[in-house]
This record gives C-alpha cells, structure tokens and sequence, in this order.
C-alpha cells in the first residue's frame, strides 16, 4: 500500500491540487492529511475535492487552526474519514497479499486526533490519551498501525526546532505504551521532513510538501 501524507495547508487550494496531482502520477492508494488544513477555519473551499477528483481515498485530522466542527464538516461534505478520536481498518488492496488465515484479511489500522496541546481549539492530555486508546483498541490487530495527529509527541526531536509548540504528553503516553508501527504529524514547519524512531514507531514530519512512503 503506498500512502502520501501531508499538513499544514493553511487553506492553500493550489498547494492541495499540486499534492493530488503528486497522489496520481505516484499512483498512491491512500492520502492522510494531518491537520491545519485551513486558516483559523477558514478558506475551506478547494482542499479536499483535488483528491477526489484523482480518485484517492482520503482521511484527516484537525489541527490548531481548525475546530473539531469544521473538521466533520469537511468530513461530511465530501464523504471523508475524521479521524480525531476514532479508528478504521483498511483493507490491501493488493489482491496477492495471502491472508493469516481463512477468516482473516491483511489491513492497516489508523487511528488518531488533533493532540492539539496549543491555541483555542486544544484538547488535555487526558481527552487526548482516551481517544487515542479508543481508537487504537479497534485496530490493535492490524498488521500495520498508524497513528495520526497534528501535534509531535513530547520528547521528539521536533521539539528542538521549534521554542512554542510542546510535543504532546499523551501521544508519547500512547507511543510508549503501544508502539504503532508508524505515526504522522506536521505542525513544526521547520521540522518538515524529520524522521525518528521511538523504541520501535517511525515518527514522520509529513508537512506542506508531503511524504510518500510505502508499507
């Protein structure tokens, strides 16, 4: 399965099309966008339709200049998967993958919220972890778990790039206790494009520009 990742669009319609235009000619299955897709929930128009338009199944999170509410909004106008507090299974579509067994069919299990720990639209640690633990409980048999959030987990290297944004206490909680295989976040700028391993998670900086990645 080959997924491209990006955040941070802050209402960038153009930024949006040339990434579903990057999601085509890549040929990729799924795109997981982590947040901050607008601007102070604003400029909502143009950033989730370019990916339909190519056919690309699509799932996000909110970030901090998004309220949860314009989130499912965007979610239910164009038929898309909110993540935030909740889990989903998706199935290979490569028909060749060879099930465990005969009741079984190879997945990815994504789960996630905001972890927005910054700006009016923060949830506590507490809310976080909760959901986070929710989400991960239904997916917790997935051959690959990816977690998705918009903040970094606290003691990353993110955090030394930025003086403003705490990691979150409760997605490194989250990260220590289950060990996703993978988890996505943006929110540091200049962090883009950082990658690091936390025991066994691959933790990605996915950004404006994006990450193609393959499991």
């Amino acid at each position: 399965m080959k997924i491209l990742s990006a955040g941070d669009l802050h209402g960038d319609s153009g930024l949006a099309k040339k990434l579903a235009e990057r999601a085509a000619k890549e040929k990729v299955d799924l795109v997981i966008l982590c947040g901050d897709l607008t601007e102070g929930d604003e400029k909502t128009d143009n950033l989730i339709g370019p990916f339909l338009k190519q056919g690309k199944k699509v799932v996000l999170v909110p970030g901090n200049h998004e309220s949860v509410a314009t989130a499912d909004f965007l979610s239910k106008v164009y038929g898309v998967k909110n993540l935030h507090g909740y889990g989903i299974k998706i199935f290979n579509p490569d028909p060749k993958i060879i099930p465990k067994n005969k009741d079984d069919k190879s997945y990815v299990g994504l789960f996630g919220c905001s972890g927005v720990n910054i700006g009016i639209h923060q949830i506590t640690d507490k809310d976080a972890y909760d959901m986070l633990v929710k989400g991960h409980n239904y997916v917790k048999d997935a051959n690959v778990r990816i977690m998705v959030s918009h903040v970094h987990p606290a003691g990353s290297k993110m955090e030394k790039f930025t003086q403003f944004f705490e990691g979150s206490k409760a997605l490194r909680r989250v990260i220590d206790k289950f060990q996703p295989d993978i988890m996505l976040c943006s929110h540091v700028h200049e962090a883009e494009g950082l990658e690091e391993k936390i025991g066994k998670t691959r933790v990605i900086n996915v950004g404006q520009r994006g990450k193609i990645f393959e499991i």
